[in-house]
């Protein structure tokens, strides 16, 4: 069968097999890998094809949220102090700041103010 090329090496074949496994669900990596060509050639031919936007809600948060990583009734600082698996690394361990998963000193480190965000008044003067 005679496979003419479309633009670049995207062929009239590849362009079938990119509808027919987007349609199926596969990331555009997988099909990347099938089709022999990169993740971003794939998403790029997909745009240009207008195929429908892929789904993201199903994937797991990259970010945890405060909760999942506070356990719940925590009241100490977790402010960590030292290297990750070193033999002394812990956490502050002082009373937390009221909302705050750090003590007062380690809140005042972890939420600072760019110096151009300045809060005006409600009315806007």
């Amino acid at each position: 069968m005679h496979c003419k090329a479309t633009s670049g090496s995207w062929t009239d074949d590849k362009i079938a097999s990119l509808r027919e496994l987007w349609d199926e669900g596969l990331t555009a990596a997988e099909i990347g890998r099938r089709l022999g060509i990169s993740k971003n050639a794939v998403i790029g031919k997909a745009w240009r094809l207008d195929l429908p936007p892929r789904r993201v809600s199903d994937a797991p948060d990259p970010v945890p949220s405060l909760a999942e990583v506070m356990p719940p009734g925590t009241d100490r600082c977790l402010w960590p102090l030292g290297h990750p698996g070193a033999p002394d690394f812990r956490s502050c361990n002082h009373p937390v700041a009221a909302g705050k998963p750090y003590c007062e000193s380690h809140c005042r480190s972890a939420y600072v103010r760019s110096p151009g965000s300045l809060t005006l008044p409600r009315n806007g003067r």
